[in-house]
């Protein structure tokens, strides 16, 4: 088979390089002709464990390839992917302008019947304003050409994408024609034929399967993190009540950590495009609404927990923070709890030197020299008031607390992701400071 992927972010890349790498011949585009010539040389724009040595097998072996040109890679091809970015608008809702802008082009370029499937999370019914651009096209060229469009959303773990692809829990595919469903069926039998579940489904569906997924995963985070606040005001152990109801096969262990707030490129932005699509049909989703209201407060939660410590005074207090990303394993920067602790650090007096082990050039292009920067995460410690840790990291989970004596000037960690044990913390003598638990006092 032979496919076109437009756009080459985290879901594109991943998308094209996975599916090549099964034996589908891939071309991946996009219109930055300096990625486009980056990727061609073997360099990878994002940071995911695994995909760099995946790009560059299937590359060698002509089963991927990269290019700015969408009317070339649509020659000959079974499908094309839509996997370009559907930010956020003012209103929450999510901007089809990219999506629909290929739809376009890809109206003006095919000559043969082909599978147009959006990757990309977008609202529900945009599978038909897709089509009716595309439609649109055909009709301004005065040409008939059949075509279907289908929804395949991605549910891929930044950090994880590249297992998450080639290992789905579940496939979602929304179609409302059978020739398009041949077609998917045949481009996902290598999953199908390892037991990974395929369900096709009708279009509206399987978009709205995206959303309320990631919805009930948010809703998750945010209802563990106001369990967490109030195990600190009466004295519960929210590790132990974790623990206690993740036991229950109805509610299960995943995604019930509590931390400072959720981040990425998914959760926050595909709430507010649910509440909004909501808001739409006359249908408000307060708990959802709630959600976000929730994550919002609990960003700052770590802040205040400094404030109150320093007696409400952060002028010239140096803190030294672990991790920028929104989560381990990922560069990706996008709604991330560190810069909400950024900003009120320093609008509050304080010096704030950073460190993540792969988020620093993200950093330096989002805020600039608004922190230091530290190359390494000991050297960050040097001569800081305290430690903040707000990425979970592998390497920041059994540091070397000798060491971090040494450089800081006073036993004191603020830990936003439950990192570690306050028993231990008050064995070594720290003032330690977590999420859903009793501080700890030296």
């Amino acid at each position: 088979m032979r496919i076109a992927v437009v756009g080459t972010g985290y879901v594109g890349l991943v998308t094209g390089t996975c599916l090549a790498n099964v034996g589908v011949t891939v071309t991946c585009v996009d219109i930055d002709k300096e990625k486009i010539q980056k990727l061609n040389e073997g360099i990878i724009p994002i940071y995911e464990p695994g995909l760099e040595e995946l790009v560059r097998k299937n590359t060698s072996q002509n089963r991927l390839s990269f290019t700015t040109s969408l009317k070339d890679s649509l020659k000959g091809a079974d499908a094309v992917f839509i996997a370009v970015g559907t930010p956020p608008n003012e209103d929450g809702s999510a901007d089809l302008q990219y999506v629909l802008a290929v739809a376009e082009e890809i109206g003006k370029s095919i000559n043969d019947y082909i599978v147009i499937v959006t990757k990309s999370t977008v609202p529900i019914g945009t599978s038909k304003k897709v089509s009716e651009v595309v439609q649109k096209s055909l009709n301004s060229r005065d040409v008939k050409v059949d075509f279907d469009v289908a929804s395949n959303p991605e549910f891929l773990r930044e950090g994880n994408a590249v297992q998450d692809f080639l290992q789905p829990e579940r496939v979602i595919v929304g179609t409302d024609s059978e020739r398009a469903k041949k077609v998917l069926k045949r481009l996902y039998r290598p999953f199908i034929e390892s037991n990974h579940p395929v369900l096709f489904m009708d279009i509206f569906s399987a978009e709205m399967t995206k959303y309320a997924a990631n919805a009930m995963l948010a809703t998750r985070i945010s209802f563990m993190n106001e369990i967490a606040n109030l195990c600190e005001e009466v004295g519960a152990n929210v590790d132990n009540v974790r623990k206690g109801i993740g036991s229950d096969s109805r509610i299960g262990s995943k995604f019930l950590f509590p931390g400072a707030g959720y981040g990425g490129s998914c959760f926050p932005k595909d709430v507010k495009a649910l509440v909004r699509t909501a808001d739409e049909f006359g249908i408000s989703l307060e708990v959802l609404k709630a959600v976000e209201d929730v994550n919002y407060k609990q960003k700052q939660v770590l802040f205040y927990k400094i404030k109150e410590h320093f007696n409400g005074n952060l002028e010239g207090i140096k803190i030294a923070l672990w991790g920028l990303a929104f989560k381990a394993n990922t560069d990706d920067m996008r709604e991330a709890s560190s810069l909400v602790l950024i900003d009120l650090l320093t609008k509050a007096g304080a010096e704030v030197v950073v460190y993540d082990p792969v988020a620093m050039d993200e950093c330096r292009k989002r805020i600039g020299n608004k922190v230091d920067y530290a190359k390494g995460q000991y050297e960050a410690l040097e001569g800081a008031d305290a430690l903040v840790v707000i990425t979970e990291w592998d390497e920041f989970r059994v540091p070397k607390f000798t060491y971090i004596e040494k450089r800081l000037k006073n036993k004191l960690i603020f830990d936003g992701r439950n990192l570690y044990e306050p028993a231990i913390m008050n064995e070594f003598g720290y003032t330690y400071y977590s999420i859903g638990r009793k501080e700890v006092k030296a």
